[in-house]
This record gives structure tokens, C-alpha cells and sequence, in this order.
């Protein structure tokens, strides 16, 4: 039964180990996937990577890839489900419990409540700077509005993140006018050099389109 069982992993792609970590091949890319599992889609002309719905967050990790400086770029769509739709990129990574990461809430998208607009788009540094412990301590000032009035719920979204001499600067759909500009939280003695596709906890989330240029 055990070599039945390593024969079919191998024949998905999928290895899973005591961490709850999974390797998992999409599109010709190698990814280790923790507390999530992806699949890949297509859709007209997006190559996509779906994130399946589960509770709590989770990363894939591309095997392979390093990240210091540079600008990571990305198509992402979320869900309008109230505080379960956290789509984003972890870079800087250590493991999954230390990294950065920009993430974005879609269910905050142009809401008429301007506390909940003013929270679409979140800068972090785990464990040390969670959203809850920036919100408490540092209101307001690692999260902002998208600015892009356009863009609804559950449309397929464009965002570039600039990461460059100690500020992260988020762009969304093209614009020239960050959505959000702040200085980094992490030091050099705490910097890893990991980066995948981030998702909170809750609905399905899909990625596409992934550039990044050092």
C-alpha cells in the first residue's frame, strides 16, 4: 500500500511532508505550497493559479526563486466575501511564519463605508508587525484605499509592488499614484530571501501574469 501510495504523489506532482507543506508543479513553475492547496486554470489568456478556500493563511512558494530589491507585478482576483478574500505577495521570506508581504482586500474594494475602503490594501511584516497589531498601534498607516474607483469585487485586478531602499509602494491598475507608500518594517538581520502568492484566510483566490524584475 505505502508504494501505491508514493507512486500516485509522484504521478500528481504533489509530496506532502509533516509541516503540512505540499511541492506542486503549475504551468512549468515549482511551487511549495503550505496550508493551501493550488490548482492550475485557464481562462482566455491568463494562465491562472487558484488558491483553494481554506482557514487560515497560507503562501506558494516558488522553488527557485530569490527576491532582495525590485518590483514584483501580478493579476489577482478575490471575492466578495466580508473578511474572507486576502489576496497578495509574501516576499523576504524566512519560512511561513517570517516574511513582508502586500496584500489586498477585495470585499473592501469601493465600499460606501470609508473605514472598511480605507483598509483594500495592507502592508505587513510577520510575525513582528501583524495587520492587528499595525491597526492597533499604527492606525491607518500601513493600509490605504486603492484609489481606482473602477475596479469592482470580484474583477481580475493588476497590481505592481515596488520594493526599493527601504520603502514598498503598491500600484494598481497602471496607475502612476501609489495606493500605498510606506517604509518598510523589516531590517537586513531579519531579511530572507523567499517570494510566492499570499492568501488570507477564506474564499478561493486566483493569481496570474507574475513579473518580477530585480
Amino acid at each position: 500500500m505505502k508504494n501505491i501510495i508514493i507512486a500516485l504523489s509522484a504521478i500528481l506532482g504533489i509530496f506532502c511532508d509533516a509541516l503540512g507543506q505540499q511541492k506542486t508543479e503549475i504551468h512549468g513553475q515549482k511551487y511549495t505550497v503550505v496550508n493551501r492547496t493550488i490548482v492550475a486554470l485557464e481562462e482566455t489568456e491568463k494562465k491562472i493559479i487558484r488558491f483553494t478556500e481554506g482557514e487560515g493563511g497560507g503562501v506558494a512558494w516558488i522553488d527557485d526563486a530569490t527576491f532582495a530589491e525590485g518590483t514584483i507585478e501580478f493579476d489577482a482576483r478575490g471575492r466578495d466575501e466580508f473578511q474572507r478574500s486576502f489576496v497578495g505577495i509574501a516576499f523576504h521570506g524566512v519560512d511561513y511564519k517570517s516574511y513582508e508581504a502586500v496584500y489586498f482586500r477585495p470585499f473592501n474594494f469601493n465600499v460606501a463605508d470609508k473605514a472598511r475602503n480605507a483598509h483594500a490594501v495592507q502592508y505587513i511584516f510577520e510575525p513582528y508587525f501583524t495587520w492587528f497589531v499595525l491597526r492597533k498601534l499604527r492606525y491607518d498607516e500601513f493600509e490605504a484605499p486603492i484609489g481606482i474607483p473602477t475596479i469592482s469585487k470580484t474583477d481580475w485586478f493588476h497590481a505592481k509592488i515596488e520594493i526599493r531602499n527601504g520603502r514598498i509602494r503598491a500600484f494598481v491598475n497602471g496607475s502612476e499614484k501609489p495606493a500605498l507608500d510606506v517604509a518598510a518594517l523589516n531590517d537586513e538581520g531579519k531579511m530572507g530571501n523567499k517570494i510566492g502568492f499570499w492568501v488570507g484566510g477564506g474564499a478561493v483566490s486566483d493569481f496570474a501574469n507574475l513579473k518580477i524584475s530585480k
